[in-house]
């Protein structure tokens, strides 16, 4: 009885069995709802049939190569890139600039900081239906275009206006969390370093440039990777204000994604898509840690 707790006491002391033991709560949580879900998606993608009593049978790369041959995926893939690009780089840029401002000792500072923030406790859902309202063609948006004098825009049933509004309201979105996130790394850029660089004579943009963007280059690198995984998988703001229309035009592949497989059934060729969304995501973050986290 002694000799075998004297063995457990010497199991736990070694330090690669203690830590496994830690960490196979989390690890068996990971596998089951992060590694197995993406395996088995992996192979629904080289299947096709229903999950009815028929079930589903292996065809191979049919389904990866009707995506090559599927313009309205490409047409999809390349929503989703311009809806990326043109929500990443404002959704960093804008709260990086309020940040900076929002640092300072400024009047009713904390009152702005909550409010820039409200955006991100709201609702995708709520959100949605309140830019659609706003962006209806009897809307507030165009009420005020026509006491200006311009004529009233079909904002979400054109094909160029309706994509920037969802962009639009995805930037809004993503605004607080950045903001809050850039603040957190103001703080921690000690202030040495811009009484150091006031000393040798830099002005306000050359401290900016030298002092507080390299001090913020983690903070820069978790955001952008935040920032493009939350656009990747936009969903919501599809479905509530366009339904990936008009002709197409809002389409992202999350909804194409969706739209496969649940108004159409077929689930093989929707795993297929959504493993090429896999795919995207990680080379889009790995390229940009690679560019951000260069030294």
């Amino acid at each position: 009885m002694k000799t075998s707790r004297f063995s457990r006491m010497q199991l736990l002391d070694n330090d690669a069995v203690a830590a496994w033991i830690f960490l196979s709560p989390a690890l068996i949580l990971l596998g089951v709802f992060v590694i197995w879900p993406i395996a088995y998606l992996f192979y629904l993608s080289f299947t096709a049939g229903s999950f009815t009593s028929t079930g589903t049978y292996w065809i191979g790369l049919k389904n990866y190569w009707r995506l090559l041959f599927t313009p309205d995926f490409w047409q999809v893939l390349g929503n989703t890139f311009y809806f990326t690009a043109a929500t990443v780089i404002p959704s960093l840029v804008i709260p990086l600039g309020l940040a900076v401002l929002l640092d300072r000792s400024i009047a009713l500072r904390g009152i702005l900081r909550s409010a820039y923030f409200l955006p991100s406790i709201i609702s995708l859902v709520a959100a949605g239906l309140g830019f659609r309202w706003l962006f209806q063609t009897t809307g507030p948006v165009n009420a005020f275009l026509d006491l200006v004098g311009i004529p009233p825009i079909s904002w979400l049933g054109d094909t160029f206006w309706a994509m920037p509004v969802l962009i639009i309201l995805s930037i809004w979105k993503q605004l607080g969390f950045n903001m809050v996130v850039f603040l957190a790394g103001l703080q921690a850029i000690p202030p040495s370093r811009y009484e150091a660089a006031e000393l040798d004579g830099a002005n306000a943009w050359q401290q900016f440039w030298h002092v507080t963007l390299p001090g913020l280059r983690p903070t820069l690198i978790f955001a952008a990777v935040t920032t493009a995984i939350f656009t990747l998988r936009s969903f919501e703001q599809v479905y509530v204000m366009t339904g990936g229309g008009p002709l197409n035009s809002t389409n992202l592949l999350v909804y194409y994604i969706y739209q496969e497989a649940f108004a159409q059934f077929d689930f093989g060729y929707a795993a297929a898509a959504a493993t090429v969304l896999l795919a995207v995501t990680l080379v889009l973050v790995y390229l940009q840690l690679r560019t951000w986290g260069e030294e």
